[in-house]
């Protein structure tokens, strides 16, 4: 009889653990147990959704009518209030049917990437950059391409950057960018984002945008200027390419984490594609919360959304304000978003890596943070982010208990 090997996971599905989920295992461990956690770790708005929003769905699923499928990218009354939003932030005009509502900002990805890349294809991500994009590439087959993105660039990618490795490797079918960033919190600056878009144009590079933290700025960058009375929310892609792909989500301007809630402005060669694929791989995104999220575009909920993003602002002051005391070492700019990117400095020789800094400090202290692993594979031992998501309060207590830590022998 022939020698059969048991069956296996795939090769494909060996990507790395996202820390950030870990970490919250032991916060809840800790949580059980009685301590009082501060965490810092997810980034997750503590307010949760608008007011309208929530109450909307109370009338929903009070009424337990319209909560089967939906189509595959969505209701016409959210895509149609997602244009308009498109309308009041960038002076865009967007077609309901260039938007494709998703299961969140993960599940936008994932079906952007399917449509946009063949297996094998190089895509390029920012390094430091948000874990996802690195690990859903590769998972779907892609050659994931790490572009090192440091404080010379303010950790965003450069069409120099883009042009060496084309010529060291050849061409690029896809780069992924964000702004502002996770981890670092960098806004990308309207020209740099303009010269990156001409760059796929010219390469015939797919150009794919994440601007899910878009209305989270606290510092406008240069050229970044406020429009028809309303603050800097970021330069969408769209205003520079309809060729670029753009994802958002409902989950951090709106607070709405949980609600897995997200969407795509897709040009017209990607449309079809995505639509075939949404239908097989997930039918619709969640009924409920389509028709509750169509109230996150009223006057009442962008209001709320805003002083949400005050006490960001906030919370961000407090973590500025206590960084000579900490006595860490480079900072990455946190002019957008809610995160901290620091690099540990000092600490590094009493601790080693970033790694055993984020657990020593919980166990003493009980303050979860997130070693920079996750973000950078090269130099992310050296790092730590902290979101300032959960509140100015939470954020003081976690900078007083840091300093403790810190301060023992």
């Amino acid at each position: 009889m022939p020698a059969h090997l048991p069956p296996r996971p795939s090769a494909r599905s060996a990507v790395p653990p996202f820390r950030v989920m870990e970490i919250l295992a032991d916060v809840e461990r800790l949580r059980a147990a009685g301590r009082d956690v501060v965490s810092l770790c997810a980034g997750e708005p503590s307010g949760g959704a608008p007011g309208p929003v929530a109450q909307a769905a109370a009338r929903v699923h009070a009424r337990n009518e319209g909560l089967g499928y939906t189509p595959a990218l969505g209701i016409e009354q959210l895509r149609r209030a997602v244009a308009g939003h498109y309308a009041r932030w960038y002076g865009l005009d967007v077609r309901p049917e260039d938007v494709a509502i998703t299961t969140g900002a993960s599940g936008a990805l994932v079906l952007t990437f399917l449509a946009a890349f063949d297996a094998g294809d190089r895509v390029a991500v920012c390094r430091p950059g948000y874990p996802a994009y690195r690990n859903t590439l590769a998972a779907l087959g892609a050659e994931v391409v790490e572009l090192d993105c440091g404080a010379a660039t303010r950790f965003q990618p450069t069409p120099g950057m883009l042009d060496a490795e084309v010529a060291a490797h050849g061409p690029l079918q896809g780069l992924v960018v964000a702004g502002p960033a996770n981890p670092t919190g960098t806004v990308l600056e309207p020209a740099e984002l303009a010269a990156l878009a001409r760059w796929c144009a010219e390469h015939g590079t797919r150009l794919i945008s994440d601007e899910i933290y878009h209305g989270i700025v606290h510092t406008a960058p240069e050229g970044g200027a406020a429009r028809d009375g309303e603050p800097y929310r970021g330069t969408s892609a769209w205003e520079l390419d309809r060729d670029a792909v753009v994802i958002s989500s409902f989950s951090k301007y709106w607070g709405m984490t949980g609600w897995r809630l997200g969407w795509a402005l897709l040009p017209r060669d990607l449309a079809a594609a995505v639509d075939a694929l949404a239908g097989n791989l997930s039918l619709c995104p969640p009924a409920a919360a389509q028709q509750a999220a169509v109230e996150a575009f009223t006057a009442d909920a962008y209001a709320e959304a805003d002083r949400a993003v005050e006490q960001f602002a906030r919370s961000r002051n407090l973590l500025l304000d206590a960084l000579p005391a900490l006595r860490w070492g480079e900072v990455a700019p946190a002019d957008g978003a809610f995160y901290l990117y620091a690099d540990l400095g000092e600490q590094l020789e009493r601790h080693g890596s970033s790694l055993a800094w984020c657990r020593r400090l919980l166990e003493a202290e009980a303050v979860a943070v997130v070693p920079g692993l996750d973000f950078d594979a090269a130099r992310g031992h050296r790092a730590v982010r902290l979101s300032f998501a959960a509140g100015p309060d939470r954020v003081a207590e976690a900078v007083t208990r840091i300093l403790r830590f810190q301060a023992r022998p």
